[in-house]
């Protein structure tokens, strides 16, 4: 038997201040598409703020519906706008938020499986990293491409 390990490093900052001015903004915007959010059933409203090539940021956040699972989070609505309307802009880097009761929750909030793997989809697409900046009111967790997120991952290789 072989043993052996995943391993990456991520950046923490303690708030927007911190951050650099373009992650910064990019929070910004997740935060004012939270405030925007479907989330009548969970009261749990997630932004997300993607940043494309052009410079161009996209936002989205979570449309939930009494049919579960017929909802859709907000990493997804972003990604999928930016693929559907920007399809030769790359994405460079996603930001995520989700506020409670008007506030961001305290704990840094991660995408779900289904998000990272379209993450994990538009990294492959371009071939080029996607930056992705998770916040909350205790700081921000940062990672360098959405491979770290989910290893041992499906790609197209797999099929």
């Amino acid at each position: 038997m072989k043993q052996a390990e995943f391993n990456f490093s991520y950046e923490t900052y303690n708030n927007t201040e911190e951050l650099p001015t373009t992650d910064s903004k990019l929070v910004e915007k997740a935060i004012d598409a939270a405030k925007n959010a479907y989330a009548p059933y969970s009261e749990f409203n997630v932004g997300a703020a993607v940043l494309l090539e052009n410079d161009k940021i996209v936002m989205g956040n979570n449309q939930e519906n009494a049919a579960y699972p017929s909802g859709l989070c907000a990493e997804r609505v972003a990604l999928f706008y930016a693929n559907a309307n920007y399809p030769d802009q790359r994405v460079k880097a996603i930001a995520i938020v989700a506020l409670k009761d008007g506030e961001m929750v305290p704990s840094v909030v991660t995408p779900c499986g289904n998000c990272r793997q379209a993450m994990l989809e538009t990294e492959s697409r371009f071939e080029k990293p996607i930056r992705i900046i998770m916040g909350s009111q205790k700081g921000f967790w940062v990672v360098d491409k959405a491979q770290y997120l989910l290893p041992l991952s499906f790609t197209g290789d797999s099929l």
